[in-house]
């Protein structure tokens, strides 16, 4: 059998630009993108893609250059998506709720070769180049060039804003629809970049390769049982981990991208009741959102939207009020680095007989984890001992498995640190409950020790979330000449609320000890 060989015919790199040329081919009339009045089918989409991959490559980017963007959630970053590592480029979606100096940071770092920049960020991403100029004048011996720079007009109503003389509807015109793009030599390459500042380090760059996200995608459809017909609302920032790798799942399963500028109540019951949504991601944030729309903002949902949430855990009492609207809520686990979602709360038939506050609890866990990590476990990191499945019990998430990212760029001390024997350590605590399901408490660093106490803010939040008037909390530790360190909530009120009510209520719903003292 060690006899056999690879070769093209039994081995091909496994990469998630083969979802778009099958796309094109199986679901060609299918709508791929709305956005306003613009309408696209996969056909079309393919080929723009080709036709900007074609462009990038006419102006000299190759394999491993970095091309950054700073766009909202319009069909342009969907292209790009594919495009950019159809010509052997890495794509750098960047946040663009950043300042201008972190966005320069990024730019110099990542050393981009063309930077893509959204009409509506024209002013910021001039302000990010000029510090960039200033920043490399100031180095006498510098490699770096400043980025080409392309606005992306808005499709739909275009403005004539221009940074620069290119725009990307000019590249998508003048491009090659036959040209099919560079072939993947290793799947272990490149495809996208996106920087992280996490909660308790610097910024750093965090490389995905094409079987990580490949690998990736194929979980996270599965996991979240995506259909061939799916409506997908872009309520999720493309930038966060390339839509938690949804950019390319929606073109897997050949459904419909509903993309939308702004993550507001009005644009998403819209887009919801408009297109018949059937699934979207968005952090608990969000939620709230959606839970305090005005009257003429809200659209009636008739019809099961499924969202799969991350980022902070969400509260029972805000998963129960999103039941009650129509939304079926699925929760997940990750972070940037294990190229989105890690864990789903992978939902189970008998737990429908519960209650369902009993079943809000269950949803409120991180879960198991996705079908590409071939390990995930709770250890103490001093011993590496696992810790027991008794959903009491703290130590660190860590995980294996080919999702997670390839490394941090130009940082080999914190590759290395992050990788610690042969586990990628999260930085997040938790637990493991009897049936092997995960629950996060917090971040290593944001666990409060008080008087020898360990006490979890998530935890903490998760109960005060329950008082009638809180709308958003916060939980912190401060200094205490006594116990070290106690809680301390920052609340925001949907009505005007005394702060001893609110310790009044802490007294009767958690032990003392976890009593905020502030």
């Amino acid at each position: 059998m060690d006899g056999l060989a690879k070769c093209s015919a039994n081995y091909v790199p496994l990469t998630p630009l083969t979802f778009i040329k099958r796309a094109s081919m199986v679901y060609s009339e299918r709508t791929s993108v709305i956005y306003g009045g613009v309408r696209f089918t996969w056909h079309q989409t393919y080929q723009r893609c080709c036709r900007l991959a074609s462009s990038l490559r006419s102006l000299n980017i190759v394999k491993n250059n970095v091309v950054s963007v700073l766009a909202p959630n319009v069909p342009a970053l969907y292209e790009m998506h594919f495009a950019v590592p159809m010509a052997g480029g890495v794509l750098n979606a960047i946040n663009t709720r950043l300042d201008a100096k972190n966005i320069a940071t990024i730019l110099r770092h990542s050393e981009a070769k063309v930077f893509f920049v959204d009409f509506q960020y024209v002013p910021l991403a001039s302000e990010a180049l000029r510090l960039l100029m200033a920043d490399l004048k100031e180095i006498l011996d510098h490699k770096y060039e400043m980025p080409l720079v392309i606005v992306i007009d808005d499709i739909d109503k275009p403005t004539g804003i221009r940074l620069g003389k290119l725009e990307y509807e000019q590249l998508i015109r003048h491009g090659n629809p036959r040209y099919n793009g560079e072939e993947v030599e290793d799947e272990w390459d490149s495809i996208a970049l996106n920087y992280t500042s996490g909660t308790t380090s610097a910024p750093k760059g965090v490389v995905y390769s094409h079987r990580g996200t490949f690998l990736s995608t194929m979980s996270l459809i599965q996991g979240w049982e995506m259909s061939t017909e799916t409506v997908y609302l872009w309520s999720l920032p493309m930038f966060h981990c390339n839509g938690w790798t949804f950019t390319w799942g929606v073109a897997a399963r050949g459904g419909t991208n509903v993309c939308i500028r702004n993550t507001s109540a009005r644009e998403m019951y819209h887009g919801i009741t408009t297109h018949n949504v059937t699934h979207m991601c968005c952090a608990p944030i969000v939620f709230n959102i959606l839970l305090e729309a005005k009257p003429h903002e809200r659209r009636e949902i008739t019809t099961k939207v499924n969202i799969l949430t991350g980022g902070s855990p969400p509260p029972v009492a805000l998963l129960e009020k999103m039941e009650n609207l129509g939304f079926h809520v699925m929760h997940a686990y990750g972070l940037t680095e294990a190229t989105g979602p890690a864990l789903i709360c992978e939902w189970q038939t008998k737990w429908n007989q519960l209650p369902r506050n009993e079943q809000a609890k269950l949803k409120s866990r991180q879960g198991v984890g996705i079908l590409t990590l071939s390990d995930v476990d709770v250890k103490i990191k001093e011993t590496m001992e696992s810790v027991p499945s008794d959903g009491k019990t703290m130590g660190e998430i860590v995980l294996r498995g080919s999702s997670i990212m390839k490394g941090y760029l130009k940082d080999e001390k914190e590759t290395a640190k992050a990788f610690h024997k042969g586990w990628f350590f999260t930085g997040d605590v938790g637990v493991i409950h009897p049936d092997g399901y995960l629950e996060i408490k917090d971040r290593s660093k944001d666990v409060i020790i008080s008087g020898g106490e360990n006490i979890s803010s998530v935890e903490l939040e998760s109960v005060l979330f329950n008082h009638p008037n809180i709308l958003e909390v916060a939980v912190v530790g401060m200094p205490h000449p006594r116990w070290g360190e106690t809680p301390c909530a920052f609340v925001v009120l949907k009505n005007p609320t005394k702060e001893e009510e609110i310790m009044e209520f802490c007294k009767k719903n958690m032990p003392k000890f976890m009593v905020p003292k502030k």
